[in-house]
């Protein structure tokens, strides 16, 4: 069964998995959820993630993170552009998310990066989600 959004359904399942208080999530892979979960990793969202290869489909296995009581390191995490509506931003229109102190996730020309990589290069793209 094809799915219609896998970056909505990474978020999601990011999330709930979070909520519940799970040490790891996995789901099925692709080059733009590994591309995703580097930006997270690189910005300190999750501890860690892998690539685990199997025969129809790898999963994507994600570490999270926790604070030493247990507090989320993901306050919220929203997919901006979807399938049936898809959001794009110039170079002088580049989200800022919580006035900076989050990230907005951005697929450019040049590959999948942060808002202020892409801001630092001058180039813009589509606006994948927000994480903070």
């Amino acid at each position: 069964m094809t799915m219609t959004d896998p970056i909505a359904d990474m978020l999601t399942r990011l999330r709930n998995a979070q909520t519940a208080g799970h040490e790891t999530v996995s789901m099925p892979t692709s080059k733009k959820l590994v591309e995703i979960a580097r930006i997270m990793d690189q910005e300190g969202y999750i501890a860690g993630f892998e690539v685990i290869d199997g025969d129809p489909r790898g999963q994507l296995e994600l570490t999270l993170k926790y604070g030493p009581k247990k507090e989320k390191h993901i306050r919220g995490i929203k997919r901006i552009s979807k399938p049936g509506l898809r959001i794009y931003a110039g170079k002088d229109d580049l989200p800022r998310v919580l006035g900076g102190l989050g990230t907005a996730i951005i697929s450019t020309s040049k590959g999948v990066m942060t808002d202020r990589d892409a801001r630092k290069i001058g180039i813009g793209g589509e606006v994948i989600a927000y994480i903070w």
